[in-house]
């Protein structure tokens, strides 16, 4: 009689429902949404950053040579194909990453 009794007891604490899991989802949840956000991190810090420091690092580098090269030594300096200079910039940029 006395194990019926105590077998009772936990079959109604077995159905109650737990506070606990659903705190441990909530838990689970902001740990994955923190780990996302550390991997936006990463790629931006070590992926997009770059990339972008060195492409316009370029564009930058382009530009000063030629304002140089025409002030000082009178030589114009023509772009031919403004799309291609681009594209060969950002191809540059992205070759080495």
């Amino acid at each position: 009689m006395a194990s019926d009794h105590y077998a009772s007891e936990n079959d109604e604490v077995d159905s109650l429902p737990s506070i606990s899991s659903s705190i441990l989802d909530e838990d689970d949840a902001q740990r994955e949404w923190e780990e996302s956000l550390e991997q936006l991190q990463l790629i931006l810090s070590m992926v997009l950053i770059p990339f972008a420091g060195k492409y316009l690092g370029r564009k930058f580098a382009y530009y000063s040579w030629s304002r140089y090269m025409e002030w000082f030594h009178g030589v114009e300096v023509r772009w031919t194909s403004k799309k291609k200079f681009a594209a060969a910039g950002a191809v540059e940029a992205a070759a080495t990453i």
